[in-house]
């Protein structure tokens, strides 16, 4: 066991390495350019939902007030026209500088889990292999793995959600790759 202060520069540096990964896959690569689309006549929606004041929120419709009407045949009927629909209303405006710190933030937060499973489990001068492993499994967990969710319960596009799970995958290997490197010896 080591302790955890010992590796605040691999958390930092991992952290950092994927906000540029990211940045360079979001922006350049383009592989994400395709994972929302716009339904035909944006224009004609988006007026709708301004006419109608649509609070900002996650939405899904249609929806029920309670069980019992979710059993009822009126109810089964809306779901069975159709379309089921499950949406996040946001308010206008692309404030990218508040995402990219919360981005960042959660970044560190992934790292330090990271950190502190392998702190618990690694001694110093782990073999850099052990140490890749490990912490890349755990990044590969914080960043991967309950994206899923989204398309089994939310019926997310599973592209989409694989697509992401890859850059988890990238993700996970910049952490292991950087505590493996960084390892206290």
């Amino acid at each position: 066991m080591i302790p955890i202060a010992s590796l605040w520069l691999p958390i930092l540096l991992s952290a950092v390495a994927i906000y540029l990964i990211s940045t360079v896959i979001h922006m350049f690569l383009g592989y994400h350019w395709n994972d929302l689309r716009a339904p035909a006549q944006q224009d004609a929606v988006l007026d709708a939902l301004r006419g109608l004041n649509v609070q900002p929120g996650d939405y899904a419709l249609p929806r029920p007030d309670s069980m019992k009407q979710f059993r009822s045949p009126e109810f089964k009927a809306k779901v069975e026209r159709g379309p089921l629909v499950m949406m996040t209303v946001s308010p206008g405006g692309m404030a990218m500088g508040k995402s990219l710190a919360q981005w960042f933030a959660y970044l560190l937060v992934v790292s330090f889990c990271c950190a502190y499973i392998a702190s618990r489990e690694l001694a110093a001068g782990a073999h850099y292999l052990a140490v890749f492993r490990l912490t890349g499994f755990s990044a590969f967990m914080g960043y991967a793995l309950a994206l899923p969710q989204a398309s089994i319960w939310y019926r997310r596009n599973w592209r989409m959600t694989l697509v992401t799970m890859f850059d988890g995958l990238v993700y996970a290997l910049l952490t292991g790759g950087m505590f493996g490197w960084l390892w206290p010896h």
